[in-house]
């Protein structure tokens, strides 16, 4: 095979870039589950004939099973090979799409979120695709653009999502994701080749439950804990049998021979690090997706509020999701010449001015767009290099597995933020006439960009905290022994 930069290599019938432009389409549409129903949550206790407590889990649903399915697919995709997980998470998404559109009462509605949670398995089975099926001097850059998608599809979401619902119904949301899915199988399994990367071992099924008991419990605490009260019973508990049943779950895992989470892997110190930097940053990232949307749509009446609708909320949000894929040839070559690891840290400090700039600008929609665009750069920067940094630091055949677990803590990152930021806004409000709701103060909104240029500044920190790779540097140009794609692949550590 020519590897030559001018000629890329074809892995399959299909040039790289067509099957990586493939792999970013279908990590966009399970992105997009995250933020589908936000436009239609006020009115999902109406539609769905519940109460608005039931209604919350239509996003905790989606959120928990994305959660669990990202380690377990990562490791799926490793013992049988990354085309096979990514066809059953795209029909998955089918699936789900489908029974959510179909649905008339909560319990059927829950369980196609909680289908298209489980579909974003096909993210980091993708981003660990890319070594596959690109040439070594690509691959940054590849990674780089597949891992943008993901907050490209949260961002454009929501005025999608919105325009749709005022355009149709409720239920063409859920309709055109099922043709987005449909589409995004159809071309999976026609263009992504399949390349010889399983490596069969057993299935750790009791790992497999044992994880998805104790992220639930656990998760399920945190994003519950303002609706139930943090001091509550059901909230303590939930979240201190969750760490316990992970804790017993960890050692388990440590005496099996084939663990769905390789946890001496995910110990050593540049994976450890990486995954620590990704739950802060997982935080800095939601806490302005869903801090910015309120402000916008706050009323003019309350002196800060911007008096915007959802869709124009929406659509000012919208071009942070781009900055996010503009930048990702930026991260490429910045990791390329500097590291993944500085580049990773060089992010997380972005998306800690974008908050300091939302702090003193937060006047008027444009200023605010302003902020998200650099929070957005920033995140478009570090969600590159986070993945470069795992892949770069464990063996080939535990790629998806450990990618898959990088995605799990930026997952535990973003609930977190989801609690914290809550409780912010809803310890610091007032009422703007006797009898009304209250609603959050000006500095309760000041605070939340504070916590979140802090906890972005915090992933900085952890990132450099990363050891250098044992390569020329810690990016994904350097060549090594050859994949299972015939490539080059980076030495290891």
């Amino acid at each position: 095979m020519d590897s030559t930069t001018s000629a890329p290599p074809r892995v399959g019938r299909f040039p790289t870039e067509i099957v990586v432009a493939i792999l970013c389409l279908g990590s966009f549409s399970g992105a997009l589950m995250q933020s589908l129903v936000i436009p239609i949550q006020a009115e999902l206790p109406q539609l769905l004939g519940t109460s608005a407590g039931n209604a919350s889990w239509a996003v905790t649903a989606t959120l928990l099973a994305a959660a669990v399915t990202m380690p377990v697919t990562g490791r799926l995709a490793d013992l049988y090979g990354k085309k096979v997980v990514l066809c059953a998470s795209a029909a998955i998404l089918a699936v789900g799409s489908l029974v959510a559109a179909l649905a008339g009462g909560l319990p059927l509605f829950l369980i196609g979120r909680a289908l298209q949670g489980m579909a974003m398995g096909y993210i980091p089975v993708a981003i660990s695709m890319v070594r596959e099926v690109s040439p070594p001097q690509k691959q940054a850059g590849a990674v780089a653009t597949v891992s943008a998608t993901m907050g490209v599809g949260g961002a454009i979401g929501l005025p999608l999502a919105a325009w749709i619902t005022e355009q149709f119904s409720w239920h063409g949301l859920f309709w055109m994701s099922t043709g987005l899915a449909i589409i995004v199988f159809a071309l999976t399994a026609f263009v992504v080749p399949h390349v010889r990367d399983a490596h069969p071992a057993h299935i750790d099924v009791p790992g497999i439950i044992g994880l998805a008991a104790g992220l639930i419990a656990f998760l399920v605490g945190i994003s519950k804990g303002s609706e139930w009260g943090w001091t509550s019973a059901t909230t303590i508990g939930s979240i201190v049998g969750g760490i316990i049943v992970l804790i017993l779950w960890g050692a388990f895992e440590l005496r099996q021979s084939d663990p769905i989470v390789d946890l001496r892997s995910t110990a050593n110190r540049p994976v450890l690090f990486t995954n620590l930097a990704a739950v802060a940053i997982g935080f800095g990232m939601m806490a302005q997706m869903i801090v910015v949307p309120q402000l916008l749509e706050m009323p003019e009446i309350t002196g800060y509020g911007l008096g915007q609708s959802i869709l124009a909320a929406g659509l000012w949000m919208a071009p942070g999701g781009l900055m996010m894929m503009v930048f990702a040839p930026v991260s490429s070559r910045l990791m390329n010449s500097i590291g993944a690891r500085v580049t990773l840290a060089i992010g997380a400090v972005v998306l800690s001015c974008g908050y300091l700039v939302g702090l003193f600008l937060m006047s008027a929609p444009w200023q605010l767009m302003l902020a998200t665009l650099v929070c957005s750069a920033g995140v478009g920067i570090g969600y590159a290099a986070m993945p470069t940094l795992v892949m770069d630091n464990v063996p080939s055949s535990e790629s998806g597995s450990a990618v898959g677990v990088n995605g799990l803590m930026r997952s535990v990152g973003t609930t977190i933020a989801g609690a914290v930021m809550a409780a912010i806004l809803t310890s610091q409000t007032v009422a703007l006439a006797p009898g009304t709701p209250e609603i959050p103060t000006h500095d309760a909104f000041k605070l939340c960009f504070l916590v979140g240029a802090a906890a972005a500044l915090l992933g900085a920190g952890l990132a450099l905290c990363v050891t250098r790779a044992k390569t020329k540097n810690a990016s994904l140009a350097d060549a090594g022994e050859p994949n299972q794609a015939g490539e080059p692949e980076p030495a290891r550590s």
